[in-house]
């Protein structure tokens, strides 16, 4: 069966975060290397570093967020049946995109108020504003794939991973 316009998209929202991964652990290894074999650091290291950290973790949350897979507590979840187990995914899930869609917008509020600020790194004086903006759009990716979850949940719970044993609600 071929995979739908979403689930690719999705799926290329979890290749970008996984990038990051790669991107964040080479710099992570590239400048231990630097620091304890040359004694030497690459200008704006710690501040990059820390930015692309920030990346990382915003857009690991829109790639967990979708499937579900981040730290939960299933002690109810776990013991009760099919149906009020969507129920409370679904429940839970509405409250993850509340409180993700508010980040979001405070989130936007930082990039904003960093590129009107003319924040810079302090060696090489590089603006980080694009820092944030990238780190915005993981969050605004994040917001999408918990709508998409959401709606799935509700009435296409069959394309969901969980593959729950009740019928969608017609």
């Amino acid at each position: 069966m071929p995979r739908s316009y979403m689930d690719r998209f999705i799926d290329g929202i979890e290749l970008v975060a996984a990038i990051f991964v790669g991107i964040v652990a080479a710099d992570v290894f590239i400048t231990v290397v630097l620091r304890s074999t040359f004694n030497w650091s690459i200008p704006d290291s710690y501040d990059i570093g820390r930015m692309l950290l920030g990346i990382l973790i915003f857009w690991g949350i829109a790639a967990t967020s979708y499937r579900g897979t981040h730290i939960t507590v299933d002690l109810v979840w776990a013991n009760v049946g099919p149906r009020l187990r969507r129920v409370i995914d679904v429940f839970a899930t509405l409250v993850l995109l509340f409180v993700v869609t508010v980040q979001t917008y405070t989130l936007f509020d930082k990039v904003a108020t960093t590129r009107a600020d003319n924040v810079l790194t302090f060696d090489l004086n590089l603006p980080t504003w694009p820092f944030f903006a990238v780190a915005w759009a993981g969050d605004v990716s994040a917001v999408l794939l918990i709508a998409v979850r959401t709606y799935r949940l509700i009435f296409r719970p069959e394309l969901m991973a969980d593959g729950y044993q009740i019928k969608p609600v017609e």
